[in-house]
């Protein structure tokens, strides 16, 4: 893997860098082959919390992770996590296609658990992930208005994000409440 680590309103030491390159490099292990895509990583800081972002374009599968917290070394091995879980999880959907289908490219190893480096932090052992259950559906009639009213609806329900059909385009689009307290539209392609 080859590494693109990049500080947003902040320097990134040496230190901090071969932390992420060690941490990342643990993923190898997961694959057949190591996979020779570009891992992006922005490290940032912001009102005292300290945000990492990793991006990783595979064949088959974008991984991407993120996360906050008040110590930089806590977020990466945060996301390391979430980059593991997402692995496991995307290995399990192929392994099920691969019981239907009878095909599959090798992407993942089958037995990742075993060549572990002694002294490393354990890792939760592969386990078959549940289908996915359908709690709730909900059905409503989509008001017409434009981005500002569907903002202030959205405020007034309490909700981080609120469907409507926009009044200018007619299609149906979503805004939402984003970490910086900001929002953002989330709108239809064609």
């Amino acid at each position: 893997m080859n590494f693109n680590v990049r500080g947003q309103r902040m320097a990134v030491t040496d230190a901090l860098r071969e932390y992420v390159e060690k941490k990342l490099s643990r993923l190898e292990r997961y694959f057949e082959t190591p996979p020779n895509s570009d891992v992006h990583v922005t490290l940032s800081a912001t009102k005292g919390l300290h945000a990492v972002e990793v991006t990783i374009p595979l064949p088959s599968v974008l991984l991407r992770a993120e996360d906050k917290s008040e110590d930089m070394y806590a977020s990466i091995d945060l996301v390391v996590d979430k980059l593991e879980r997402q692995i496991r999880k995307h290995k399990t959907k192929v392994n099920r296609q691969v019981k239907q289908s009878g095909t599959a490219r090798a992407l993942f190893k089958e037995d990742f658990g075993t060549g572990y480096a002694r002294g490393a932090a354990a890792v939760a052992p592969y386990e078959e992930e549940e289908e996915f259950e359908l709690v709730r559906t909900k059905s409503f009639n989509l008001k017409p208005m434009d981005v500002e009213e569907a903002i202030l609806q959205m405020n007034m329900v309490g909700h981080n994000f609120y469907v409507f059909a926009n009044s200018d385009t007619r299609e149906v689009n979503v805004v939402y409440r984003r970490n910086d307290g900001k929002y953002g539209l989330i709108e239809t392609a064609e």
